[in-house]
């Protein structure tokens, strides 16, 4: 039977989410104990204990608590929000153009986020809003990477999924290739460095300013998302099914893509482009509770968050002291993952 036509009970579908979020605690403690300084599950555990009972830790452990506190904690939060917001926008992204490829990349957003982030690391631009500058730059290049998709597939003769995606592949490298030119223009050699290692992917910088940004956009993000499921349903099954249910396929396309640039917006701006997570992580939720958006929207962010945060785990702690960019680790795990998946469907609809 093929996968997309399985049809998970609501009971599977609890537990699976359980069982996920179950593994995703498991990783996020050994995000927080492992490192390049490895403190142990015990000692981790009771730095964190501390810090939430409101009790003390020895002056001689105090570097090792700022350790957990302060770096490791929001960094494993950033990343289990992270990959559940890019898990979703996956999901919607790939129900909006009905192309099981597609993903932020594939559409521009990505892209376009990085040219403005990489403004603000390179050249300052908006750095009189502060900490906000990143977030902000990163927004609006998402932004102007939807528009511009929108404006010219409209023109080319409207807002079919087909249009879309063409359309976002050439944006994509356009902005991929400015970002490239800003790279080569910049000030120093050591900042450039920094900016290649960011635009690989990192979640070196995550901070508790970082994870209440991305977890307040994300949340609302997800909110919506898991109120537009059933719209998904019916957007996915094409346009004139959606004409025939009462929705405006073209304007409830606008709406999606205006809130995945957002959501991709920031993240980006927080941990730079990671692939891979948007589009494996939506097959595998398929292929677990079928294709019910109302199921997979469910199950999807839980899995996205266990494989970032794992990710993210092995990128520190595969080649110490070094880290290695996130984005690589996120391709290494997910270009085999998704041409076994690809087998398998292939084999199942024969």
């Amino acid at each position: 039977m093929h996968s997309s036509t399985i049809r998970a009970s609501w009971p599977r579908v609890a537990v699976l989410a359980g069982c996920s979020a179950v593994v995703l605690v498991v990783v996020a403690t050994a995000g927080i104990a492992f490192g390049t300084a490895d403190l142990g599950w015990s000692r981790a555990l009771g730095f964190v204990w501390a810090e939430v009972s409101g009790g003390t830790v020895a002056i001689a452990d105090a570097p090792a608590y700022r350790i957990v506190m302060e770096s490791r904690v929001p960094r494993v939060l950033t990343g289990a929000v992270v990959g559940a917001g890019l898990s979703l926008v996956g999901v919607v992204v790939q129900a909006m153009v009905r192309n099981a490829l597609a993903d932020p990349y594939v559409l521009g957003i990505s892209s376009g986020a990085s040219v403005g982030a990489t403004g603000v690391v390179l050249f300052g631009v908006l750095s009189g809003i502060g900490l906000y500058a990143m977030p902000v730059a990163a927004f609006l290049g998402a932004l102007a990477a939807t528009l511009l998709v929108f404006g010219i597939a409209r023109n080319a003769g409207g807002l079919t999924p087909l249009r879309l995606v063409l359309t976002g592949t050439a944006i994509g490298y356009g902005f991929s290739a400015l970002t490239t030119v800003l790279v080569f223009l910049a000030p120093t050699g050591d900042a450039a460095r920094s900016v290649m290692f960011w635009l690989l992917g990192s979640l070196a910088a995550a901070n508790w300013y970082t994870t209440v940004l991305v977890g307040v956009v994300v949340s609302i993000g997800s909110a919506v998302i898991f109120y537009l499921a059933p719209h998904l349903n019916a957007l996915a099954m094409g346009d004139e099914v959606s004409a025939s249910l009462g929705l405006r396929a073209s304007r409830f396309r606008l709406l999606l893509f205006v809130l995945a640039a957002m959501m991709t917006g920031v993240m980006v701006s927080v941990c730079g482009a990671i692939g891979f997570v948007g589009l494996v992580v939506p097959h595998v939720a398929r292929l677990l509770v079928g294709a019910d958006h109302r199921r997979v929207v469910i199950v999807a962010p839980v899995i996205g968050a266990v494989f970032l945060v794992a990710a993210d785990l092995l990128a520190r702690t595969l080649v110490p002291p070094q880290e290695l960019p996130l984005g690589a680790i996120t391709a290494a795990v997910g270009v085999p993952m998704f041409l076994v998946l690809m087998h398998r469907r292939r084999a199942e609809v024969a």
